[in-house]
């Protein structure tokens, strides 16, 4: 193929990614409506709801978001109420981060609309194509598994296939 043959319209990351966002980007319509969140807020928050208080170096670690926007989405959640940092107790250099009742309220409100997005997306397809649709994620994962310069997956990715 020669680069003059390239289509990026169907070329596989591209429309991974496209899919990606505009998933995310709806999910970011409704809670951001609801409570003012972004997406990396909202990933935050649902990360602290099934981890309980860990640090920011653990959130971004297990929600695939660069260390800096993860900072700046505990500082905003912390400016909302939604999250409470408390100091490690031998380094105070070490921070934990929580979910507050606000913010657990504030989920309580948001994810009945996400299950109610993902259920629409999945009762799309019938439910052997969807376990043919995870299949074939899981191998396209694999490729990346086996590939010393792919990102590893998150302990939160690996979660579910240990299910």
């Amino acid at each position: 193929m020669t680069p003059d043959d390239f289509q990026l319209s169907t070329f596989l990351p591209y429309r991974l990614a496209v899919l990606t966002e505009r998933v995310s980007r709806r999910l970011a319509v409704e809670y951001g409506r609801t409570h003012g969140l972004a997406v990396a807020e909202w990933r935050v928050l649902v990360h602290l709801l099934r981890c309980g208080a860990v640090s920011i170096r653990d959130i971004h670690t297990c929600v695939s978001l660069e260390k800096p926007r993860v900072s700046r989405a505990v500082t905003r959640l912390e400016a909302e109420g939604l999250v409470a940092k408390t100091a490690g107790s031998g380094d105070g250099r070490l921070v934990s981060i929580s979910l507050t009742t606000a913010g657990r309220r504030a989920l309580a409100d948001i994810i009945p609309e996400a299950t109610r997005l993902e259920r629409q997306l999945t009762d799309a397809v019938s439910p052997d194509e969807l376990a043919i649709f995870y299949r074939v994620m899981e191998r396209m994962h694999a490729v990346l598994d086996s590939d010393p310069e792919a990102k590893p997956r998150t302990p939160m990715d690996l979660e579910r296939l240990e299910a």
